[in-house]
């Protein structure tokens, strides 16, 4: 099977096939929503193509008035459209008919042969396999009825043949190669059950999937249709460049560059510049004239000041076919800056100790590879971690007046300094469960087993742990009992005390040491109170 060399074409064989590699797996209500949205793609896709082909006859005819023996090829494009036609026509009539007799096979594809799921226009027969196969692949031999599938294979080649009439011999073998309406007769015998293009093609497959193949038929008539066209078109003339609508185009580089830098852009005739040569075509700025090759030429400027810079670009072409010369003009503008840089902590302006602080650096007009990004204050150490990504590691607060620093530097771009605060992490709020005091039911209060420290709205990774407290339990008309508790969880007195809780008593957490990442010794929290309910 040959490879379509247009995009669009090549995307639509893919289509079919990823959708009918799926189809073998799992006929789903998706798979068959898939198809019908492959199907309405390609009668778009028809429609955009007829379009087209419609406009190329008259082009031809027109082109072939310049020598008498041109004549021959005008002669051929109406009879390639009608192929195409009868050949679309008579696929058309075996998607009505396939429709029908899966439908309400009253001999007419109408409304009836249809039904409304949830608002969406369904196909009432398009899981049906039965009638494709029949249809298709066996016929009815007991009533004297072939198959339509072995017909249908004859028609996409007899079509094809036909095309090939409108072809000159010596182009035959070249053009044969690309034409996109074919029969695949490789992939057939590679599968091991399949015994013909049509038992291949067809048999076992559902309305629903085989009326894109179908129209995937007609697209291929269409493209083959298409691409004789424009051969047609070409052999009258049609490659060289009838130029009559015309925008000069400046396609710069970058359109805002550094002090001391160079601006340049192509200065071309859009569209069709890149299929002229250079007889004819010349290209000026500013009023001079620059040297042309394949329609392009390259304007430079280097940027010695700051600010707006315009420039004119003209183009004068001669139209080969009148031999008129045009001149055709447009301004354009670019912007020369200074070059700058910014730090940004990706976190926050702040730089915490204990945790991995990530920042990014850039510089505008400086590749990130040349920058010179170096840190101070604070114990500060820095570390790559990706192209102007670093992660910085602190080890002190800063005072107000003396933040840590990173500074930067690089091609052009003078030392310049970003200050950051160093401070250490917020203090943790002690809590047991998802409460830090108040009142709390006697079994959800005994079946804690100790205090939880909990960094709130801190974006870092980062756990602190409990260091110890001191629990005092207050039982109504008795004295109050205390437990020092070392660590997070409950030792076996506090353990005890809590055990003992009983609606109105109280419990104190008092003396709440924690600990997180970067601390020297244990900072003191919250602390809680508890009535049992």
């Amino acid at each position: 099977m040959s490879i379509p060399k247009e995009p669009r074409q090549l995307m639509i064989n893919l289509m079919y096939l990823v959708l009918t590699a799926l189809l073998a797996l799992n006929v789903s209500a998706e798979i068959f929503n898939a198809f019908k949205l492959v199907d309405k793609g390609l009668i778009k896709s028809n429609a955009v193509l007829d379009s087209a082909n419609e406009q190329i006859p008259a082009q031809v005819a027109k082109l072939a008035k310049k020598k008498p023996e041109l004549q021959t090829y005008a002669d051929r494009a109406n009879p390639v459209r009608e192929v195409s036609k009868e050949f679309v026509e008579y696929i058309e009539t075996i998607k009505d008919y396939l429709i029908d007799i899966s439908g309400n096979k009253n001999g007419v594809k109408d409304p009836e042969d249809y039904r409304v799921i949830n608002g969406v226009e369904q196909l009432k027969g398009k899981k049906n396999k039965d009638v494709t196969t029949k249809y298709l692949v066996f016929g009815k031999k007991d009533k004297g009825i072939e198959p339509e599938g072995p017909k249908i294979k004859q028609k996409i080649i007899d079509t094809r043949n036909k095309f090939m009439e409108y072809i000159d011999d010596a182009d035959k073998e070249t053009f044969m190669a690309n034409i996109a309406l074919e029969i695949d007769e490789e992939s057939w015998k590679k599968s091991k059950d399949k015994t013909s293009w049509t038992d291949y093609n067809f048999r076992q497959m559902p309305v629903g999937a085989l009326l894109p193949v179908f129209t995937k038929f007609q697209n291929d008539a269409k493209a083959t249709e298409a691409a004789i066209l424009n051969y047609l078109l070409s052999k009258v003339g049609g490659e060289d460049i009838v130029l009559d609508k015309f925008q000069v185009v400046s396609s710069p580089k970058k359109t805002y560059v550094i002090q001391g830098e160079k601006f340049e852009t192509d200065v071309f005739l859009s569209a069709s510049a890149s299929e002229t040569t250079n007889t004819g075509v010349s290209i000026k700025v500013n009023g001079a004239s620059l040297p042309v090759k394949d329609g392009v030429a390259t304007f430079s400027q280097t940027a010695t000041s700051t600010g707006v810079k315009k420039y004119t670009a003209s183009i004068s072409v001669t139209n080969p076919v009148t031999n008129e010369t045009n001149t055709y003009e447009n301004n354009f503008e670019y912007e020369v800056g200074l070059r700058s840089c910014n730090v940004s902590a990706d976190k926050m302006n702040v730089f915490y100790i204990g945790v991995d602080n990530p920042v990014s650096v850039s510089a505008a007009g400086v590749p990130t590879h040349t920058l010179r990004v170096n840190g101070s204050g604070g114990g500060m150490v820095m570390k790559p971690s990706g192209k102007g990504k670093y992660i910085v590691n602190v080890k002190k607060p800063t005072p107000k007046d003396s933040p840590a620093k990173i500074t930067v530097s690089g091609e052009g771009l003078p030392a310049t300094s970003f200050p950051f605060r160093v401070k250490r992490i917020p203090d943790p709020i002690a809590r047991l469960s998802k409460q830090s005091g108040g009142s709390m039911g006697n079994g959800e209060f005994k079946a804690q087993g100790g205090v939880g420290a909990f960094l709130d709205n801190f974006d870092f990774d980062a756990t602190c742990k409990i260091q110890g407290y001191t629990l005092t339990y207050v039982a109504k008309r008795q004295d109050p009992v205390d437990s020092v508790n070392r660590g997070a969880r409950y030792n076996e007195k506090s353990r005890r005390l809590v055990g003992q809780a009983k609606p109105g008593d109280i419990f104190y957490f008092d003396n709440v040491k924690a600990r997180c990442p970067g601390d020297v010794a244990g900072r003191t929290i919250n602390s809680m109170v508890f009535k049992i309910k």
